[in-house]
């Protein structure tokens, strides 16, 4: 499958960027190099940083990254792992593509950065003599010998049939690094040690850096293996010690409810749509990294006119709220500043709202504090409820807010809003099938839901009838320009088609400003051309 590449702009948003646990630390003498610290098999925890910590961090040193690639398969941009190209620093990162953590980071080029080990120049800049331990372009096996010291037998990785140079590559590793060689065919011989097979002058053209004992094991499971737990720093800490654990996984329990997995194997924290407060949201996941104030009512026209047709429906009809069917923008800005702005347009325009979001890029999602409201029906596979008090709202609640939507964030390479959010993975635990969650294709998600939900509807035509979809353009200015959160009757006013992901050609992939959404009880669930779901709203 062909890769796409792209270009990313770089810009500025250090407004929003943190220290990471990386050991990154530029060299204030050499501005013009990126400088790191390689600590084999024990100083690489970095490798398990984000793609958006990642990224955030690598746009807000604009003059040290002046140019970063990006490149994934457009057809599945979630499975298939996605690499981002320094070309101006010699280096490659590589990431996963359904966690989006950093697997291994390659050294293409020597003379475009400068790392150390024990305080030591890997590859020191501007000597020429082999005896020094430099050659042209890397450092020589003998500086590495005597730089890291001696390791077990390297692998040989032979030239293609068709290479007419006959040169094989030598891989030598060692914990956490591998170096490689060029290597003749001829002088290769299993039964020979490292020091026998290359000459003391011979040049690393490479250097690769991973989580694991030695590179041949490592490689086997570089995307799978299950890594160690991440620490979150909001912008807001200001460079005090992390807030809060990293959410792992939200599972969708229904009826608004949603299980917050947490990867140190801390206690889940359970957040119950219409009753969980701001106070528990801060203590158990830090303070937002941004407050925006919910004025945006675009799908307010939808609204009306499902309130219009639910009002000539009889009274045993199947009730689906309509008070979702607004947008909100609060995946369009990345800090309070832009907020701000906004609630003060509103307050001259008379009309501030009480609604308002919390948002947090670095976990992933945003949650939506209003007065409470009944949460979404039962899922009919978990069979009646024995709650008395389901479905009645408290007398005192009109001046209490509490969490009413909850929007998780794909971080979809290619989507309008790619890097606003770090990517949050979730699964729908209530449906029979097993694995439907946030790397399933929509073709298939959208299958299991009709095969819940269709038992709520008077006859199959009308069940396919409100699945259709929305078209959504973030392209435009005036359009709805982050997650929307839509129920009720908007199906019954407007459509949609969901493309084939396997038949886009490169116009429809430059075109991912267009989404479609489409609507279940309890979840809405924002889809790319390409079948990848890049947001879902839970209410």
């Amino acid at each position: 499958m062909p890769l796409v590449r792209r270009v990313m702009p770089v810009r500025n948003i250090a407004s929003i960027s943190r220290q990471l646990p990386l050991p990154l630390h530029p060299d204030v003498d050499d501005m013009s190099l990126f400088t790191a610290q390689v600590d084999p098999g024990r100083g690489l925890d970095f490798l398990r940083a984000s793609l958006h910590d990642i990224l955030t961090r690598l746009k807000a040193e604009p003059q040290r990254f002046p140019k970063l690639g990006l490149i994934y398969e457009p057809n599945a941009p979630v499975t298939v792992p996605v690499i981002v190209y320094l070309s101006n620093n010699g280096i490659r990162l590589r990431f996963d593509g359904p966690e989006q953590r950093l697997r291994l980071i390659e050294v293409l080029d020597f003379t475009k950065n400068k790392l150390t080990h024990d305080s030591r120049e890997i590859f020191r800049h501007g000597a020429i003599e082999t005896e020094e331990g430099q050659g042209p372009s890397g450092p020589t096996f003998k500086h590495i010998y005597r730089l890291l010291g001696p390791t077990y037998f390297g692998d040989y990785i032979e030239p293609e049939g068709n290479d007419e140079t006959r040169m094989g590559t030598y891989v030598l590793s060692y914990p956490g690094i591998a170096l490689t060689f060029l290597l003749h065919k001829s002088s290769w011989s299993p039964g020979k040690d490292p020091v026998s097979l290359l000459s003391s002058s011979q040049v690393a053209t490479s250097m690769a850096i991973f989580k694991g004992e030695a590179w041949p094991d490592a490689r086997l499971v570089l995307y799978s293996q299950k890594l160690p737990s991440v620490h979150t720093l909001s912008p807001s800490a200001k460079g005090k010690h992390p807030v809060a654990d990293e959410i792992d996984l939200i599972k969708i329990h229904g009826e608004g409810k949603l299980e917050l997995v947490r990867s140190t194997g801390k206690a889940p924290f359970w957040i119950i749509l219409g009753e969980t407060t701001p106070q528990e949201l801060v203590a158990e996941l830090g303070p937002p990294d941004a407050i925006y104030r919910k004025n945006d009512q675009k799908m307010a026209i939808h609204k009306a006119r499902s309130n219009s047709a639910h009002s000539r429906t009889e009274s045993n009809d199947i009730r689906i709220q309509d008070e979702s069917t607004d947008t909100d923008q609060s995946s369009a800005h990345t800090t309070t500043d832009d907020s701000e702005n906004e609630d003060e347009e509103g307050e001259v325009a008379g009309k501030v709202s009480k609604e308002f979001f919390y948002n947090y890029f670095y976990h992933g999602f945003d949650v939506l504090l209003s007065t409470p409201t009944l949460p979404s029906q039962r899922p009919p596979s978990k069979g009646p409820s024995n709650d008395l008090s389901n479905g009645i709202i408290p007398m005192d609640s009109s001046s209490r807010l509490v969490a009413s939507k909850f929007i998780i964030h794909g971080n979809v390479p290619g989507s309008y809003p790619f890097n606003r959010h770090r990517r949050c993975r979730w699964e729908i635990n209530y449906l029979s099938q097993e694995n439907i969650n946030s790397e399933t294709t929509f073709k298939d998600v959208e299958h299991y839901l009709f095969e819940e939900w269709k038992s709520i509807y008077p006859n199959f035509e009308e069940a396919k009838q409100r699945q259709r979809g929305m078209v959504l353009n973030r392209d435009w200015g005036d359009s709805p320009s982050s997650s929307c959160e839509l129920l009720g009757g908007w199906e019954d006013s407007v459509g949609g088609k969901r493309a084939d992901g396997a038949g886009l050609e490169s116009e429809d992939i430059r075109g991912l400003g267009n989404t479609t959404l489409f609507g279940f009880p309890g979840l809405v669930f924002e889809v790319l051309k390409n079948d990848t779901v890049s947001c879902l709203t839970v209410f």
